[in-house]
């Protein structure tokens, strides 16, 4: 009886999969909370794979009370004590995988789980159990497998909602790799079990992610109608309205979310990233206050130190992005946005330094070979200008700035023809645009297109 009533509470708590962060970025759909440790999901299964049952030992029995009471240093004890002579008994194995579990040892948990399935590979619950686990840690390569076994096994005695939240699990990993299969998982868990909120939400994540931005929205308005209150919906409509550049609507579902949760960092975030794009002051004081409250969240950090730069304050965007390259100092991008700042201070030596170890870590980084083109122009070297530029153009479509950087560089090269074509391509870009550098284009193309003995 423990056992199928530990399994059933086991599918009813785990509700997601991917760990929690606080908050996510407002670029993306806001990650669904990481489950809590899950109560041993017991339902006989160890029973079927064997043709004689036999009587559950009293040690196995004293632990699973002990389990019921939280008691976890019993319930080891006594599994410890019953292992050691029975090493290959699948009950107390998973039982044993669960306290672990609980106690936040993640090895110990991990390697009881899989003794368990090795001692009885038609265990539900142990293949179930070891997904939650693994996913609830970010090991969502791993936790596939299991899940993937434990929606083709038998439930037992936990019933149709344990296997529900097997296909949920596998449409959940699968949402952002492949669409079309998540669907199908969704669908499935959807024949045994009601809609719920959260599923209504990862069918809008699942669109989203397969390019379907209307059904996305729909689908996150339906979640919302349905819940006026959820944050979730709100902030997952939010992200998807602020990439579609619907700012206004945003706003107003943000301030009357906030109006009901003011400290919602999540939401306090994204209303900042819809106040930059409506170009409203008021962005930088909210983010401002939002940091002092959470100092130590990169996410704020990086947000704030974006906001800086756009603002025209790159030393105080520097310094936040100083302060984050502290403990990710091969963070790509975090190299990009410093070398950027340090271009905004006329610092090019040290920018070009930046950029060359930001395309090194991550050499499919346009916005790196763009800065690199960039500063090696402001500290002449020509020849990196083109390599960088050569390199981003695989990357990135071409621009008036970059087409300037070309001609600069092969004129300073003395390779005219080429410079001429680029400045060329300049001036048909441009449009009027960058009237100083279209001057300094047409009075170049003067001097290289000029045949010679046409001067007086």
């Amino acid at each position: 009886m423990f056992r199928s009533a530990f399994f059933l509470l086991l599918c009813a708590s785990a509700a997601a999969l991917v760990p929690a962060q606080t908050p996510a970025p407002p670029s993306a759909p806001a990650p669904a909370q990481a489950p809590e440790k899950q109560p041993p999901a017991h339902q006989s299964s160890e029973a079927q794979a064997s043709t004689t049952p036999r009587q559950l030992s009293e040690q196995v029995a004293a632990a699973e009370a002990a389990i019921v009471k939280s008691d976890w240093k019993s319930a080891a004890a006594q599994l410890d004590t019953w292992l050691s002579a029975h090493p290959t008994d699948p009950r107390a194995l998973f039982d044993a995988g669960y306290v672990a579990d609980n106690l936040d040892h993640l090895e110990d948990a991990t390697t009881l789980y899989r003794r368990a399935i090795d001692a009885n590979p038609n265990s539900f619950e142990s293949h179930l159990s070891l997904g939650l686990l693994l996913a609830r840690h970010n090991n969502l390569e791993d936790a596939r497998p299991e899940f993937i076994a434990a929606s083709q096994l038998d439930p037992g005695d936990a019933g149709p909602p344990a296997k529900a939240q097997a296909f949920r699990a596998l449409a959940r990993i699968d949402s952002k790799s492949d669409t079309s299969l998540a669907s199908t998982e969704l669908l499935e868990a959807l024949k045994i079990t009601p809609e719920t909120e959260s599923d209504t939400l990862l069918s809008a994540h699942i669109a989203e992610n397969a390019g379907e931005p209307d059904i996305a929205e729909a689908a996150y308005r339906r979640a919302l109608a349905s819940h006026p209150g959820s944050a979730a919906a709100t902030s997952d409509l939010v992200h998807l309205l602020i990439a579609r550049q619907k700012y206004p609507e945003a706003e107003s579902l943000l301030r009357d979310a906030l109006a009901k949760s003011p400290d919602d960092p999540v939401l306090t975030a994204q209303l900042a990233t819809v106040l930059v794009g409506e170009d409203k002051a008021e962005a930088l004081p909210l983010i401002q206050k939002l940091h002092d409250q959470h100092p130590n969240d990169d996410s704020i950090t990086r947000m704030l130190a974006r906001i800086l730069s756009d603002a025209g304050d790159a030393s105080g965007s520097d310094h936040l992005y100083l302060a984050l390259l502290k403990s990710s100092p091969n963070d790509p991008a975090l190299l990009v946005a410093h070398g950027q700042n340090l271009i905004r201070q006329l610092q090019y030596a040290p920018a070009f330094a930046i950029f060359l170890q930001a395309t090194q870590l991550d050499p499919a980084n346009g916005d790196a070979w763009s800065g690199l083109a960039f500063a090696a122009s402001r500290t002449n070297q020509p020849a990196v200008t083109i390599h960088a530029l050569t390199m981003r153009s695989k990357y990135l479509p071409e621009l008036p700035s970059t087409y300037f950087l070309w001609a600069t560089a092969y004129e300073n090269l003395h390779q005219k023809d080429q410079a001429a074509a680029y400045y060329h391509h300049f001036l048909d870009a441009s449009a009027g645009k960058f009237p100083d550098q279209e001057w300094q284009a047409r009075q170049r193309l003067k001097l290289l297109e000029e045949k010679p003995g046409s001067r007086p």
